[in-house]
């Protein structure tokens, strides 16, 4: 490996645009890994669990992946302030890779759900990091413009990811492996790219801070969330009222009280300090997040559920009828990002985001199981512009309210309180969609069940296994809903209850949606426009270093003085 290059400010303090893009380009590539994981696994899961035996124990691979990644961001934001970005980066691609290289040999669902822990554990330094260090070296006027190429990012991923994975799941083996082991081994080569460009590139200046580690409020943080993540994530299979539910409500609700008691002892020296809190751009920002995070989980998730059930679209087609949301996220992202550097003004984009959020997710809330792929076009691409005003804004607000010394936490408690809230909203829409579409499933059946088209369609033997689906859900049973091929084959008379119930139930979710949306619009009013500094985080933490040797000096000089 060559010998890292010294990313050396000039005087005042500031990288030249080329220093910048040559950063850059390894935080994309450590970015790209976390966010084409998730989509490229996504579309090959049902795959996965197939060739694992394991489509019962499905949805742990996917929350031990969520919860280690979450729980893990808080960690990184304050561990980076204290001893530089750069060890906690590499740390983060490093332990991704292992848990990519371990995942591509599971044997078992519960091995994978094991080694996807891991690699959740380094995803969530890749995303809050790369924000982290484009705070250090990017002053927050210009900042925008920059963070325009991590939208870009997600767009290809989104992209990229349900195409890859639909292709190596569907291949029996690939140079004498599994097909589905290469969705998690297509991660080793880009990641030792990273790995590259990261160590030769990312060489900035760093004065160590002495602080005490938070231990007790690392250990309370990860386990009360922990809990919360697994019943929001479990609670559907579960029950939300059962005994095992319930525990995991006190545990987590009691630690997380227990946290806040800890973080409140130890002041500064806090894992996420209370007193940033304080600043009502921050708490307001960080609200927002939450709540912006539900909203976007709601549409994201639901879009493509509809276009699998109802269109009957494969995984890799559904993932690229999404290719509206994402062009309208990035054009949208990039052209306020210029807008901000112009004008240096922000305000404005949380406002129409929030309302283009709502008004999309209002429009989706009314699709049919007849409603045209041309007529869903532009309210993704409205739901797509809503997040690009609103993502990368959040995050600039809340870097901009703290000081240099804070911006790896600020910054990972954007990232944290935009999963959380994404998480739980998942829960709560898919909790919703599940209870409706079975119920309106039942509605509907019973509506036709006594004409003599449908009883001459129920049997007819070439419908038996739709007839068989019909029966079990008309028994109040919910299982058929965890494999919907069988709506692909079979009499339109027999499907359609099914369509329209699916589609009733994409409805109720939508308007949920738009619903839970409303709060961020009214905060969004409320969010303070602080003038955005000139000055990048490297530039700010030497001044208020300046600023503390010289106040240092002037109380020697006097002390000296009086003697």
């Amino acid at each position: 490996m060559a010998e890292p290059v010294q990313m050396t400010p000039d005087a005042s303090g500031r990288l030249s645009h080329r220093q910048i893009m040559l950063i850059l380009s390894g935080l994309l590539l450590g970015m790209f890994l976390a966010a084409l994981d998730q989509t490229i696994v996504s579309a090959a899961m049902r795959t996965i669990a197939d060739k694992l035996n394991g489509q019962t124990n499905q949805a742990w691979a996917t929350t031990a992946y969520l919860v280690t990644s979450t729980v893990s961001t808080p960690l990184y934001g304050k561990l980076s302030d204290m001893y530089g970005r750069k060890k906690f980066y590499l740390f983060a691609i490093s332990i991704f890779l292992v848990g990519s290289a371990l995942s591509g040999m599971a044997n078992s669902m519960i091995e994978l759900a094991g080694f996807r822990a891991v690699q959740g554990l380094g995803a969530g330094g890749l995303m809050a990091l790369a924000f982290a260090i484009i705070g250090d070296i990017v002053p927050p006027r210009e900042r925008a413009k920059y963070q325009g190429y991590f939208m870009a990012v997600f767009g290809l991923s989104s992209v990229a990811g349900p195409v890859l994975g639909g292709l190596l799941a569907g291949q029996d083996t690939l140079l004498g492996v599994d097909g589905w082991r290469w969705v998690f081994y297509v991660n080793l080569p880009i990641g030792i790219v990273a790995l590259a460009v990261v160590s030769r590139f990312l060489n900035l200046p760093h004065t160590r801070q002495e602080h005490r580690i938070d231990y007790w409020g690392a250990v309370t943080l990860v386990l009360g969330i922990t809990s919360l993540l697994v019943v929001a994530e479990q609670g559907r299979v579960w029950g939300w009222g059962s005994g095992r539910s319930i525990l995991m409500y006190v545990i987590g609700v009691g630690l997380i009280a227990a946290f806040v008691y800890i973080e409140r002892a130890v002041g500064d020296e806090a894992i996420l300090p209370l007193k940033m809190f304080k600043h009502p751009v921050f708490s307001v920002a960080s609200l927002m997040n939450f709540i912006v995070g539900m909203g976007m989980f709601g549409g994201i998730i639901c879009l493509p559920l509809y276009m699998q059930i109802v269109k009957g679209f494969s995984p890799t087609k559904s993932g690229l009828s999404l290719l509206p949301l994402m062009l309208g996220l990035m054009t949208v992202a990039m052209a306020s990002g210029i807008a901000t550097a112009k004008t240096g003004r922000y305000k404005l984009f949380p406002i129409v985001g929030t309302g283009l959020l709502i008004l999309a997710l209002s429009g989706l809330s009314r699709i049919t199981a007849h409603t045209s792929y041309a007529a869903l076009v532009p309210l993704m691409v409205l739901v797509g512009a809503g997040l690009g005003c609103c993502m990368q804004t959040l995050v600039l607000a809340t870097q901009n309210s703290v000081p240099a010394s804070q911006m790896g936490v600020a910054t990972a408690s954007a990232t944290f309180f935009r999963s959380m809230g994404g998480t739980f909203g998942t829960a709560l829409f898919l909790t919703v969609f599940f209870s409706v579409s079975s119920t309106k499933v039942g509605e509907n059946v019973k509506a036709v069940v006594g004409t003599p088209q449908f009883q001459t369609a129920l049997k007819d033997p070439s419908n038996s296994v739709i007839a068989k689906a019909l029966t079990a859900m008309k028994n109040g049973s919910t299982s058929q809903l965890n494999d919907t091929s069988f709506l692909q084959h079979g009499a339109a008379i027999l499907r359609d209850p099914f369509l329209n119930g699916f589609a009733s139930a994409m409805d109720r979710v939508f308007l949920l949606a738009a619903l839970v949306v409303v709060p961020a619009f009214v905060l969004s009013f409320f969010l303070k426009e602080v003038k955005l500094r000139m000055e990048s985080g490297l530039e700010a933490r030497a001044a208020e270093e300046a600023a503390a040797k010289a106040a240092a000096d002037r109380s020697l000089a006097a002390a000296e003085g009086s003697f």
